[in-house]
């Protein structure tokens, strides 16, 4: 990729071998591919399959002392990765679902770790050749297909005349999540409500295409921590309902607690915050 930002040793041949795996993925795209039911019900194709292989190759080529969690192989006790200082954490497709049913709007994430926190993510779109990438204090970019990175940032209003805009998930909504969207909508007027599948929906805040996104139904730490990194790269943050910096911990389960993913310098932070807690 020409002009590509050296921020991070390891972030042009991580973003090379993210478009790589969406290579792999499309020629079962649109094809009927079977999909087989994991132990927890969601479903994998052979697809999800190639990809990890994939990455998974590339990832030990890179560097054999970082270990990879991903999907597609996270049966790997915690006794283990609480041992891990740095580690790779990969959705090899995020958005199976969208996948199956013809859409484009699936992703490959991969993530680089330390110590719990996100160093930076890249995020590619298999249809497109699109790609986001970036991390907290290295910056955010969106590369097109053969065309110069650009950088990208979010922004802390709406444009004059724009709605405040909140994604949300096409597939998954809770009761709390409908609170949160009414609160929000009685202090800062009528909400515009951006559907969007897989991680692509932190990537729409890191280019300054909506607000917010609050997320208070389940996810697993391979949905988030790629986009996550192109989010604070990006001048944005993920939140715990807390307050606290959202975080990859080496817990028992690999489910995510809720979160708020927001600008970082927006003068609505705090409303949200409050929001949430209550």
């Amino acid at each position: 990729m020409s002009h590509f930002p050296q921020v991070h040793p390891l972030l042009a041949p991580v973003v090379e071998l993210a478009l790589k795996a969406g290579e792999v993925i499309l020629p079962f795209w649109r094809t009927g591919t079977a999909v087989t039911a994991k132990a927890d019900d969601s479903p994998v194709t052979a697809a999800d399959l190639a990809a990890h292989h994939l990455i998974l190759a590339g990832l030990t080529a890179l560097d054999p002392g970082i270990p990879v969690l991903s999907e597609e192989d996270a049966n790997i006790a915690q006794s283990v990765r609480a041992g891990w200082q740095r580690w790779w954490l990969v959705d090899p497709l995020d958005g199976t679902k969208e996948f199956i049913s013809g859409s484009e709007e699936f992703t490959v994430n991969i993530a680089l770790i330390e110590q719990g926190r996100v160093v930076f993510g890249v995020v590619s779109m298999p249809t497109n050749g699109r790609c986001y990438f970036g991390g907290a204090g290295l910056g955010a970019w969106r590369a097109d297909k053969d065309a110069a990175p650009l950088p990208i940032q979010v922004r802390d209003v709406p444009p004059a005349g724009e709605a405040f805009t909140v994604v949300a998930s096409r597939r998954h909504s809770s009761p709390e999540q409908e609170r949160l969207l009414a609160g929000l909508s009685a202090s800062l007027g009528e909400l515009q409500l951006a559907n969007i599948g897989s991680s692509l929906k932190f990537c729409l805040l890191a280019e300054g295409a909506a607000d917010c996104y609050p997320r208070l139904a389940p996810t697993s730490q391979w949905d988030t921590a790629a986009a996550q990194g192109v989010l604070e790269g990006a001048g944005g943050e993920v939140l715990e309902l807390s307050g606290e910096p959202f975080s990859y911990p080496a817990r028992e389960s690999l489910l995510n607690s809720f979160f708020l993913a927001v600008p970082a310098k927006a003068a609505w932070r705090e409303k949200l915050l409050e929001l949430a807690r209550s």
